[in-house]
C-alpha cells in the first residue's frame, strides 16, 4: 500500500510539473506555437511520458486553464472580505495587469473558453463552475458594498457581478483578436468609472 501511495504522489507531482512547464511555455510562446515535444523536454520527460498524463494537447490546454483559474481565484481570495468597492475594482484592474504579464495565457484562456462552449467537452463543467463561483463571490462583495452605502440601494449585485466578469473576459477576447491593441487595463478601469458614477 505505501508503494501505491508513493507512486500516486510521484505521479501527481510529475503532472503538476508538466502543467507548470506548459503554463510557462504557453505564456511565453503561445498555445499554437508550442509543441508537446518542447513541453516534454522542458519537463525532463519523453513525449510518451507526457502523453501518459495528458493524452492530447487539448487535455493539457484544459489543465493549464484550470491552473490559471485556480491561481486567479486564490489571488481574489486574498482580498479583504470588507474591501471597499474601489478596492474591488482596483483588484479587477490588477488582475488584468497580471494577465498582461503572461500574454500567452490570455490566448490560452480564450481558446479554452471556446472549447468550453461544447457541452460534451470536459472544459464545459470546469468553466461553468468557474463562472458560478466568480459571480457568486463578486456578488457577495457587492452586497456588502450596498449595505455600507458604497453602491446604490437596490443595485442588482448578481447582475453587476456577471457584467464585471463579462467585461473582463470580453476584453481578453478583444485583446487577442486585435493582436494586443485593445488596452485591457484601461477598459476595466473605464468600466469601473462608469459603475462608480
Amino acid at each position: 500500500m505505501p508503494r501505491r501511495t508513493g507512486s500516486y504522489a510521484a505521479g501527481r507531482q510529475r503532472r503538476d510539473r508538466i502543467v507548470e512547464v506548459a503554463a510557462a511555455r504557453f505564456a511565453e510562446d503561445g498555445y499554437h506555437r508550442t509543441s508537446l515535444a518542447r513541453i516534454a523536454a522542458d519537463a525532463d520527460l519523453t513525449e510518451g511520458g507526457l502523453l501518459h498524463h495528458f493524452p492530447s494537447k487539448k487535455h493539457l490546454l484544459l489543465a493549464v486553464a484550470e491552473h490559471r483559474i485556480a491561481t486567479t481565484a486564490q489571488w481574489w481570495a486574498e482580498l479583504d472580505e470588507d474591501a471597499s468597492v474601489e478596492a474591488v475594482f482596483d483588484r479587477m484592474a490588477g488582475t488584468a495587469e497580471r494577465f498582461l504579464r503572461q500574454p500567452g495565457l490570455i490566448e490560452l484562456f480564450v481558446l479554452a473558453s471556446a472549447e468550453a462552449a461544447d457541452p460534451s467537452s470536459p472544459a464545459h463543467a470546469v468553466f461553468a463552475e468557474r463562472y458560478r463561483t466568480a459571480v457568486d463571490s463578486l456578488a457577495a462583495v457587492f452586497t456588502r458594498c450596498v449595505r455600507r452605502g458604497e453602491l446604490a440601494a437596490g443595485t442588482d449585485c448578481d447582475a453587476l457581478a456577471r457584467e464585471c466578469v463579462a467585461v473582463s473576459d470580453g476584453l481578453q477576447l478583444q485583446w487577442v483578436l486585435s493582436d494586443g491593441r485593445v488596452d485591457l487595463v484601461a477598459g476595466v478601469r473605464e468600466h469601473a468609472r462608469r459603475v462608480l458614477r
